[in-house]
């Protein structure tokens, strides 16, 4: 794919931009409201819960709101962050060891671990203030990639689409993704803009951040591929050098402190993280529908993988640049490929330039349908967060 069909960026109306960012900002904490109304709802149940059983209510729900927003994925960062990663790996590990930590990439931890001591609260207001700011800057460097692409005003629906998309819930959880969208859309948009070192350097973090941070190896490969065939530029080259730097060196850490290639097997053993190749997405998908209702999580599954593939369509017929297709790609294939756990709202969130590419094919003549999709994208974040608060489906 390549730009020439698409339609070319414009920046005259300047003073639009700044208008634009002023209403994504007051989207984005909308947004962040609708998270904090899902976790309140979960907050509100325990409080019922412990009135029903005559237990002692809690003074007031911000602890019980924050233990939503700390749970999952949130937790074994926490003990990344208090203790390190384990110096041994004990036989037939499960995810009852804390061993199992292992399996976490050290990218947002250790961002963690930095504010912590300069912001008051302990380390979960660090985790959470942290991704809050990381959150809104990986909407603008979306945005300011989406501009580079399309022009002004599909940037700006790109950045609502991301903010209102049930997915984006991972920004407000002490979860990695907000890390990883920061540092991708950054290195995209350098990668598109050419800026060869900075590019190769943002993916290496980014490649320390989650696992399918490796899809930016492909994103700067491709870029090198296609600037040398066509420019004869080989200083592109450091780019796919550099990007797999995070993911090596956090191997060879693991192995070094543990003596074993630890991550591999903890995601065996402990996370049961094997290979179906898409079988288990396609099986949850269908029992979603001969079986309604009866696995939140089976829905959930449905649900990504229908958006995918929309989205997907919507990015053929917008034909973005090809490292930025093969980001997203590499991404989706991350998402869907695992045996255990598949396609999910945060997972098809980090492929963002298939929100990108919605904003750009989304008809200008069809605004009640725009806003019919904002509205029901809030609707869903609240939901989402409620379900995964009360523990009802695997995030």
């Amino acid at each position: 794919m390549s730009t020439a069909t698409a339609e070319l960026p414009t920046h005259t109306e300047t003073s639009t931009w700044p208008s634009y960012l002023r209403r994504v900002g007051i989207a984005y904490l909308a947004s962040r409201l609708c998270v904090i109304a899902g976790a309140a709802i979960v907050a509100a149940q325990e409080v019922a819960e412990a009135n029903r059983d005559g237990l002692p209510r809690p003074d007031n729900a911000v602890g019980l709101i924050t233990q939503v927003l700390t749970s999952w994925d949130g937790a074994w960062y926490y003990r990344i962050v208090r203790d390190w990663y384990p110096t041994s790996i004990p036989a037939d590990i499960t995810y009852n060891d804390m061993e199992a930590r292992a399996a976490f990439f050290p990218a947002y931890p250790m961002l963690v671990r930095a504010v912590d001591p300069i912001l008051p609260g302990g380390d979960v207001f660090a985790g959470v203030f942290l991704n809050f700011v990381l959150g809104a800057l990986g909407v603008y460097l979306i945005g300011l990639l989406a501009r580079d692409l399309y022009g002004d005003r599909i940037a700006y629906r790109a950045m609502l689409l991301v903010v209102f998309f049930p997915g984006s819930m991972s920004l407000s959880l002490t979860y990695s993704e907000a890390t990883l969208i920061t540092v991708a859309a950054a290195c995209l948009l350098l990668l598109h803009r050419k800026q060869w070192l900075a590019a190769g350097l943002l993916a290496a973090i980014g490649s320390g951040t989650r696992p399918n941070g490796v899809a930016l190896v492909a994103a700067c490969a491709i870029a090198a591929v296609l600037a040398i065939k066509h420019e004869r530029d080989w200083k592109s080259l450091v780019a796919p050098l550099l990007a797999p730097i995070g993911f090596v060196a956090f191997q060879l850490y693991l192995y070094d402190r543990t003596g074993e290639w630890a991550w591999f097997r903890v995601q065996r053993e402990a996370w049961d993280e094997g290979t179906s190749f898409g079988w288990t997405a396609v099986k949850n998908t269908l029992e979603a529908f001969t079986r309604p209702l009866s696995s939140p999580t089976d829905t959930i599954t449905a649900v990504s993988v229908l958006a995918m593939i929309a989205l997907l369509v919507v990015m053929v017929k917008r034909r973005p640049p090809w490292p930025i297709v093969a980001f997203t790609l590499v991404v989706l294939a991350l998402m869907i490929l695992p045996a255990t756990v598949t396609a999910r709202p945060r997972f098809l969130f980090t492929a963002f330039p298939l929100f990108i590419a919605a904003a750009a094919w989304w008809p200008e003549e069809h605004e009640e349908a725009w806003g019919l999709t904002i509205a029901m994208g809030a609707a869903g974040l609240v939901a989402l967060t409620g379900l995964y608060g009360v523990l009802g489906a695997i995030p």
